[in-house]
Formats: C-alpha cells, sequence, structure tokens
C-alpha cells in the first residue's frame, strides 16, 4: 500500500482537481500503482468549506469519490476550517490523533496541526498554515480567520511532545522551513514579504529539532525538490505534480508522475 501527495488544491479554483482525477493517476502511475494508494494527502490550501461554495464542495466530492481512498488535508494558511474547527466532528480513523472530518463519502479529513500520525507503516509529523498574502483581501492582521496561526498553546504542546518523540519518517506542513524556502526562492520573482512568514520561521525551530528522512509541502505554487547531500533529506514542494511514497525492498521510496526541478 502507499500514500499519494499532491499541492495547494484551492477548491479545484484553478482546475487543481485535473492533476488527481482517476483517469490522470492511472496514466501517470499505472493501474497497478494507483490501486496500491491508501490515502491521498493535500499539502494544505484544500479550499474546502468556504461560505457560498457549497455547489463547487458537491462537484469536487463527486469527482474525488471516483478513487477509493479517503482525503486527508494539511492545514493550509487561510483555510475556512480555522473557523469551524469548533463545530466539526474529531474522529479516529485509526491513524493515531483525531482529525477533523468535514466530508463522509469519499472521507475528506483535516489533520490537526502538530501532532503525529502513522498511515500505512510511515511515521508522519503534521504541521500546517502559512502567512497569507492575499494583498487585496488582507485583514489589518494579515490573517483571515481566527486561530490562522499557531497558538501559544499548540507551540508549547508540540514543543513538548519533541522532547521524547522526535524521529519521524515524513514531515508534512504547508510552507516549508524558512531556510529552505529561502534557498530555493529567494532569487524567483515572489512577493518578499511571504519570506517574512513566522510559520516558515517555526518550521525552522521544529527542524532544529527533530530527525527526519522527507519534508513534503506546498504553498509557493512550484513544482521543486531540493536534496541536502550532508544530511540526505529531501525537501518535496509540490503543485501541479504529485508524489506517491511507497516501500521498495523496505526503503522508504518516492515515485514521482513526472520529473520536478531539483535546486
Amino acid at each position: 500500500m502507499s500514500i499519494l501527495f499532491s499541492g495547494d488544491f484551492h477548491a479545484n479554483a484553478v482546475h487543481e482537481l485535473s492533476v488527481i482525477t482517476k483517469k490522470n493517476l492511472v496514466i501517470k502511475y499505472g493501474q497497478d500503482k494507483f490501486n496500491d494508494i491508501r490515502c491521498h494527502i493535500i499539502l494544505g490550501d484544500g479550499g474546502f468549506l468556504w461560505p457560498d461554495n457549497q455547489r463547487t464542495d458537491r462537484f469536487n466530492y463527486k469527482a474525488l469519490a471516483c478513487r477509493p481512498f479517503p482525503v486527508l488535508c494539511v492545514m493550509g494558511n487561510h483555510e475556512p476550517i480555522y473557523g469551524m474547527r469548533e463545530k466539526m466532528p474529531e474522529t479516529d480513523i485509526g491513524i493515531g490523533e483525531t482529525v477533523y472530518q468535514i466530508h463522509d463519502n469519499p472521507l475528506v479529513a483535516y489533520l490537526k496541526r502538530g501532532k503525529v500520525y502513522t498511515i500505512d507503516g510511515f511515521k508522519f509529523l503534521a504541521l500546517g498554515g502559512a502567512l497569507s498574502v492575499d494583498k487585496i483581501y488582507r485583514k489589518p492582521d494579515k490573517s483571515w480567520w481566527k486561530d490562522e496561526y499557531w497558538s501559544e498553546e499548540e507551540k508549547w504542546d508540540l514543543f513538548t511532545l519533541l522532547k521524547t518523540e522526535n524521529a519521524f519518517d515524513c514531515v508534512i506542513s504547508h510552507t516549508g522551513p524558512h531556510h529552505i524556502n529561502w534557498k530555493l526562492f529567494s532569487q524567483e520573482d515572489f512577493d518578499p514579504d511571504k519570506f517574512i512568514d513566522e510559520v516558515a520561521i517555526l518550521n525552522d525551530q521544529i527542524h532544529k529539532r527533530i530527525q527526519f528522512k522527507k519534508w513534503l509541502c506546498g504553498h509557493w505554487h512550484i513544482d521543486v525538490c531540493h536534496y541536502n547531500h550532508d544530511t540526505g533529506r529531501e525537501y518535496f514542494y509540490l503543485y501541479r505534480s504529485t508524489k506517491i511514497l511507497d516501500r521498495l525492498d523496505g526503503q522508504m521510496t518516492i515515485y514521482s508522475d513526472y520529473k520536478v526541478s531539483v535546486r
């Protein structure tokens, strides 16, 4: 069994659904590997539950239901779930911590920030969040929803956890660690404000405290992989490409639907 990863979905606002349909996944990976997928992880900005967007949600759920596996979302930056968590049922789906379930068939749920999940034998640290840079709609505090940024309690709970549990197969987040973001994107045509992100800086603090093999994230709307030759760690930023995490001869292996740039 294996795990599918993709980048920001945005409720299919700019046709992101085409990347993850059953038809296209079978074309990219083959029927056998598609049949092995146990779940699909969206790396933030799933975009579900936007007010007055129920018709779009229904369309997306119907398309996702054509695939026989659940969808688990990392918390993005301006996710409506941030304003609704108290209303959402917390469901135990057998992967460790509970999740915020937002739909039944297919099962669609959000992973909690700062929690540990075990999926198909792989141990994940789930993070989430990022700075919202939507300047036209930005509120004075640069956030859209209550609890968009990590609370002090969330940070305290995570750093307490990491004192005794700090080894993971993968980290899944929305934005990446600040020092990797800067290495990859500081020379690109990005808004400079995007680098002044307290969530990315928090990811740096977490990065220093943990052992891991692969870090997967979205947010930057670009497909790129960074490999650190000194540590052997890989950092995958996804948007229009997907990855499948599997085991080959007992080793954790990443399969690509097509080659992304490597820096």
